[in-house]
């Protein structure tokens, strides 16, 4: 494994990504708004946040639950989501490959996009990053989110109407401001452009249900993803 000094590493990844836990605070405050609107109580939303860890996810699944897509339909869209996570932490099994199991999980279930992008840049730069590195970044952002979005739920219980200040497109705002966060380029291009074909053409040419299609896109997106990235 890539070893660094364990309390150093994990307070460096604190440190450097406070500024993304910041700007990660402020969507967990527009999610939890969303999740208010969908009839979660704050405990509900915390517990959550902690076991799911996935913003994009957990946004896109509420979204689905109020569409009334089901409880299958809306953990399977959350899920396709996020398989991108898979291919994160494969680029890190040098990392995971001598860690006991539960260090495995634990470092896979607390990397998210910020943590493992700042991971990637400190290696680059030289810096001998690891597992404490990653694990410093995702506990101070996961904080982050859970607060964010308790306090958003709380929040969103003491404005009488949340729709008349303007709150009902926190969601949308949101869901840009992730999408702009996860793009990287022209790498992405392909990817982005065959989930959005696999969506568009599913819904508007074929008359599918678009919590479904929203699904098949997120798994279309994911496996031109991975072919490139094996090629």
């Amino acid at each position: 494994m890539r070893s660094d000094s364990h309390a150093d590493g994990f307070l460096a990844g604190a440190r450097d990504i406070l500024p993304l836990a910041l700007g990660v605070a402020v969507y967990g405050l527009a999610f939890g708004l969303l999740a208010a609107e969908a009839g979660f109580t704050p405990l509900e939303i915390g517990v959550m946040g902690v076991v799911v860890y996935a913003g994009s996810s957990q946004i896109v699944a509420t979204q689905q639950w109020m569409a009334g897509a089901g409880l299958v339909a809306s953990v399977f869209a959350g899920l396709a989501l996020n398989l991108r996570i898979l291919l994160m932490t494969a680029s890190l099994r040098d990392d995971f490959a001598k860690a006991p199991l539960w260090k495995t999980a634990l470092g896979a279930h607390l990397t998210a996009d910020e943590n493992w992008a700042l991971l990637i840049a400190a290696r680059a730069r030289g810096r001998k990053a690891g597992y404490a590195y990653l694990a410093g970044g995702g506990i101070t952002q996961m904080a982050a989110w859970c607060a964010s979005t308790v306090l958003g739920v709380v929040f969103a219980s003491v404005i009488p109407e949340p729709k008349a200040l303007g709150m009902d497109f926190a969601f949308t705002a949101a869901f840009i401001a992730i999408a702009r966060s996860l793009w990287r380029g022209r790498v992405d291009l392909a990817p982005w452009l065959v989930s959005a074909a696999v969506v568009i053409g599913g819904v508007k040419l074929a008359g599918a249900p678009s919590h479904w299609m929203l699904a098949l896109g997120g798994l279309a997106g994911a496996a031109v993803a991975g072919a490139r990235a094996d090629g």
